[in-house]
């Protein structure tokens, strides 16, 4: 949720001075493939982006963000470890947190 800085600096300023822009949403998620769940992989074909819910603990269920977003998704087999997918995600919309 970073938000760009606009330079505003003036002439004979005694500092550099700036404004906030719009907030930039963007974001990764990782974890372990389930080959009974093809949520993630159902969202990044979307057409017209997915809603997202990113809970950061599963301890805590009440706090999360949320909003729309684009969703790209990959998955990567080791032949030496566990099956991993990853996602990739920027805001399609307005989000809020609770």
């Amino acid at each position: 949720m970073a938000t760009e800085k606009i330079e505003t600096t003036s002439f004979c300023d005694s500092n550099r001075t700036y404004v906030a822009s719009m907030k930039d949403l963007t974001g990764t998620l990782s974890g372990f493939w389930d080959a009974a769940d093809d949520k993630l992989f159902l969202a990044a074909d979307s057409v017209d982006g997915c809603k997202l819910y990113l809970y950061p603990t599963k301890n805590v269920p009440t706090k999360y963000w949320y909003g729309p977003a684009w969703l790209d998704a990959s998955i990567e087999v080791d032949i030496a470890g566990a099956i991993t997918i990853e996602g990739n995600f920027n805001a399609n919309g307005s989000w809020g947190r609770l």
